[in-house]
């Protein structure tokens, strides 16, 4: 059945577990209010894996994900609302669960030859001296992070391989599966994707020389959002190309984001794939989009119309294919 935003009940789903709960949050009731300004029948519900009573509300039309990191990008949320056929925002669970691990997205990106960073999987058998030794065949510098963690979570910089194994088997005690990539050095970009449809590049720019956690939520004065530093229009095109071959490969659906680093020679190395990116004050999608003329209930609007169509199609494809 048809419906325009005035007529779908939506519920934004935010909270979730673990070390990002409270950046959900914000976003849960960024887009809440946004919605609502746009004239949706709204609800804002704080899910967790003991807590999932919004989803037996038949009202509810949509399902809006506003979660981060695990239960909410790792697809066991997403999974939950397949198994119930229910409509939601954002990746399904299958592509979700790929582009939330960093080895499973790179080996995807790998397959369809987009450059990556050189890359070391951490073994629960190695000793700091044996991490040492391999790395000195990688890099001479490196970048240490958990494979499944969100928003900058646990990811360090170490500027020699001693630095670098020590830090490795401390982020795998701490975080469980981790990774040892090359660093590689250059200015870092992120496209946006709704819809189908590349976002402006902004270029992220911060005081610390890394757009970590503290950098995107902590100190917000010591990062700069720039749009337009891309001089070169063939280069830029290419770019956002590049982040849709991510998008559409991956099977990711509704929106992300892709971020690059952008070597002096302007070649642009793939970092990760985000699925469900924030909507916080000074979240990159919303600014893209905004950028584009597109304010964020409109954006928000675009993203459940769209879920509900997809859901529509899906529901009318799965009746005709009943004998």
């Amino acid at each position: 059945m048809q419906k325009d935003i005035s007529q779908l009940k939506i519920a934004v789903l935010a909270g979730g577990i673990g070390s990002e709960r409270e950046i959900s949050q914000q976003s849960g009731q960024t887009i809440y209010d946004a919605l609502l300004e746009d004239g949706a029948v709204v609800v804002l519900s704080d899910i967790t894996p003991d807590d999932m009573e919004i989803l037996d509300d038949p009202s509810i039309d949509v399902f809006f994900l506003a979660l981060h990191g695990e239960f909410g990008e790792d697809g066991e949320l997403q999974a939950i609302l397949e198994e119930r056929k229910l409509c939601f925002t954002g990746t399904g669970s299958e592509a979700s669960r790929t582009a939330f691990d960093k080895l499973l997205s790179k080996q995807a990106f790998f397959h369809t030859h987009l450059p990556i960073a050189k890359h070391l999987i951490v073994q629960a058998d190695d000793t700091q001296s044996d991490l040492a030794n391999h790395l000195k065949k990688l890099a001479s510098k490196f970048v240490v992070k958990p494979l499944k963690q969100g928003s900058s979570v646990g990811i360090e910089i170490a500027d020699d391989t001693e630095a670098a194994a020590a830090k490795a088997i401390e982020c795998f005690r701490t975080y469980g599966d981790c990774m040892v990539e090359e660093f590689v050095d250059g200015r870092e970009v992120t496209v946006g994707i709704v819809n189908g449809k590349a976002l402006p590049i902004i270029e992220i720019r911060s005081q610390t020389g890394f757009y970590d956690y503290e950098a995107k939520y902590a100190d917000k004065a010591a990062t700069e959002y720039l749009f337009d530093t891309i001089k070169d229009p063939v280069l830029a095109a290419t770019i956002q190309t590049m982040a849709l071959t991510c998008f559409h490969d991956l099977g990711c659906r509704h929106l992300g984001r892709v971020d690059f680093i952008l070597t002096k020679d302007q070649t642009p190395y793939i970092l990760e794939i985000n699925t469900l990116p924030g909507f916080t004050s000074h979240s990159l999608l919303p600014m893209a989009a905004a950028k584009a003329g597109v304010p964020t209930p409109a954006l928000c609007r675009q993203i459940a119309e769209t879920a509900w169509k997809d859901y529509q199609s899906e529901i009318s494809n799965f009746n005709s294919e009943i004998p």
